[in-house]
């Protein structure tokens, strides 16, 4: 079977510009009607992309407008490789593997597109374009009318002239693209839509490619990927960072946004061809949902929890789920200490008096927070660096958690909950959501703190039985509370909220924002988006939370075989003798197990029959299996 001959467009295809108006710029710098003439410029541009007028026309009135010198296309030039197309880029490796079937074929000009055809590894024989002419002055007075490229239907003149052995697939995004495929000199034209859509070529096209992966995907042809990332659709819930949409973009995917959380029913409408999902704290990924979730690979928790998510229904799915375990540690810690000394002071209370035009200045139950007891109930990430600025503050830190864990400066660990609530002046909840913590502080409890201690839950709302703490501070028994999460949410800013807490004095209620900084959004957006990126592109799970942890480098020269299966006996072996069966040659494996997922990663020589990989997916035991390159 002979491989095809690619033949690309430069402008908006290969680059990301279009050359005479990135030239415009440059030479109408300082000119008073800089404006008037670009715009007419792009306007031509537009008209002759468009076919609504022909090419040789519009370059013959777009360089009379321009009054071009030698500077002008020289400063370009030497920019020139700052403008390839993402996805060219990408693909730099194929263009080089490739380069005696490949053409650059432009009405641009050759000295603007040389320095990308070498970079690219394309001959400079391969460089179909115009040729400028200059005067003795260095001013362009033209291009060389002996070159069909200069005047109309020049791009299917120029193909037919080569007398091209194989199928000639045309990329480009203008209308004289589509004129080499109508005029029988491609065989098959793509409408190349990464930077620019024209609705009339895309209507003349066999295909439209939103990248290069989508054209080397469709020609059979090894390119970066071994699947276009445009294709892989992303669905990110309750307004995640920006950072995270830029990066998965950048990286070639498909990202759609949403504000709110979705309900059950509402997701499982909405999850269906979705390959990749993103949520916060107030999405629920039930069993349901998953099993309704019919391309989902990876689900990522742009929080530090994951009790949202049903992990081992997940695992059972193939499906990976990542979190940000420790990107807004630090502005839930400045929260608590601020609310720490807030409630100390009684300072909300006292704001509220203000505003009421109610002057109360008085020392009476206002108090230091040196010097007091801090109990830390759950000893995590959280909880230890805040047991580290207590300390700074002056205060004696106590904690308890049911795991080991290493205790901070002089931070003391209590052998029983009951224990730290009898000695702490302030108790402080970071726990997890487990549903093992569901009401672990209830009435019992409060009445074995310390008369007039103050409470703190930034953690879970479910923790916390908040009719009992609200019993607890309306008896005194408390003496302030300040809570950032409850056991019912609203799902949007614009839903109602209501708790036995609202209205209470000596109570500060905030909208589940302790995470919620434009620095963590930030720090956790972008996390969380490249663990995504490590599981997608070459298998790494390292930080997921559900499936066998295994960090992996780059997939260079070689396939990479993902197996996800039920951890039992013989499958390994019965993987290794399918790959023997189908003389794949194993450069490289890995093995992860944990009590119910086993994950085997085979790197292989690139040579091999793609038929023989459907016994891997047949094998007992599997769960999902993927192939990348």
């Amino acid at each position: 079977m002979i491989s095809p001959v690619f033949i690309f467009d430069f402008d908006s295809t290969l680059v990301r510009i279009e050359t005479l108006e990135a030239l415009a710029d440059l030479a109408l710098k300082d000119a008073p009607d800089a404006a008037e003439r670009k715009a007419r410029i792009a306007a031509l541009t537009d008209d002759a992309m468009n076919g609504r007028i022909g090419f040789g026309e519009a370059l013959k009135q777009r360089l009379e407008l321009l009054a071009l010198r030698r500077e002008h296309v020289e400063a370009l030039t030497d920019r020139i490789l700052d403008e390839a197309t993402v996805s060219i880029r990408r693909n730099v490796d194929f263009f080089q593997r490739h380069a005696e079937r490949i053409y650059i074929l432009s009405g641009g000009f050759r000295e603007v597109i040389a320095p990308l055809a070498e970079r690219l590894g394309v001959p400079a024989d391969h460089v179909l374009a115009n040729d400028l002419i200059y005067d003795d002055e260095g001013r362009v007075t033209g291009a060389d009318t002996a070159n069909p490229l200069s005047r109309e239907n020049g791009k299917p003149e120029v193909i037919r002239a080569l007398n091209l052995e194989g199928p000639v697939v045309m990329v480009g995004d203008g209308w004289t693209d589509a004129e080499v495929k109508l005029q029988g000199a491609a065989d098959r034209f793509y409408a190349f839509t990464e930077i620019v859509s024209r609705p009339k070529v895309v209507e003349a096209a066999d295909a439209v490619a939103a990248s290069l992966d989508e054209v080397l995907y469709a020609e059979g042809v090894a390119g970066r990927w071994s699947y276009p990332r445009n294709r892989i659709r992303m669905l990110l819930l309750e307004n995640v960072h920006p950072a995270a949409v830029e990066r998965l973009e950048e990286a070639g995917y498909s990202v759609e946004t949403m504000k709110g959380a979705l309900d059950e029913d509402d997701l499982i409408e909405a999850i269906r061809g979705v390959h990749v999902l993103g949520i916060r704290s107030k999405t629920n990924v039930s069993r349901k949902v998953l099993d309704a979730a019919d391309r989902l690979m990876a689900v990522a928790a742009f929080c530090i929890g994951t009790n949202q998510v049903d992990l081992d229904a997940a695992a059972d799915k193939g499906v990976a789920v990542f979190n940000a375990p420790y990107s807004n540690t630090r502005s839930v810690v400045e929260l608590a200490i601020g609310m720490m000394i807030v409630l100390m002071r009684d300072v909300a209370d006292k704001s509220r008096e203000m505003h009421k035009g109610k002057w109360n200045k008085s020392a009476t139950g206002s108090r230091e927070v040196r010097g007091k007891t801090l109990g830390i109930v759950g000893y995590g990430a959280i909880g230890s660096q805040l047991s580290v600025l207590a300390e700074n503050l002056g205060m004696r830190v106590l904690f308890y958690d049911l795991s080991e864990r290493l205790a901070l400066g002089n931070a003391r660990r209590m052998r029983s909950l009951d224990a730290l609530l009898a000695e702490a002046d302030v108790v402080t909840m970071h726990v997890d959501g487990r549903k093992d913590n569901t009401a672990i502080i209830g009435a019992d409890q409060f009445a074995r703190m310390k008369p007039g201690a103050l409470f703190l839950n930034l953690s879970r709302g479910h923790v916390v039985d908040v009719d009992a703490m609200a019993a607890a501070l309306k008896s005194g028994r408390l003496g302030g509370a300040a809570v950032d999460v409850f056991p019912e949410e609203p799902r949007t800013n614009a839903d109602p909220f209501d708790s036995p807490l609202v209205g209470l004095d000596k109570t500060i209620l905030t909208p589940h924002i302790g995470g919620s900084t434009e620095e963590a959004q930030e720090a956790i957006a972008e996390f969380a988006a490249e663990r995504l990126l490590g599981y997608l592109n070459r298998g790494d799970t390292t930080f997921c939370v559900n499936l066998p942890n295994v960090q992996l480098a780059e997939v260079t020269r070689a396939h990479r075989l993902l197996h996800i299966h039920r951890n039992q006996p013989g499958v390994l072996a019965e993987l290794n003798r399918a790959l023997s069966d189908a003389g794949l040659n194993i450069l490289g494996q890995h093995l992860k197990t944990d009590e119910r997922t086993g994950y085997v990663i085979t790197d292989v020589d690139r040579d091999y029959d793609r038929e023989a990989l459907t016994a891997l997916k047949q094998l007992p035991g599997t769960i999902r299996f993927r192939r990348l390159h």
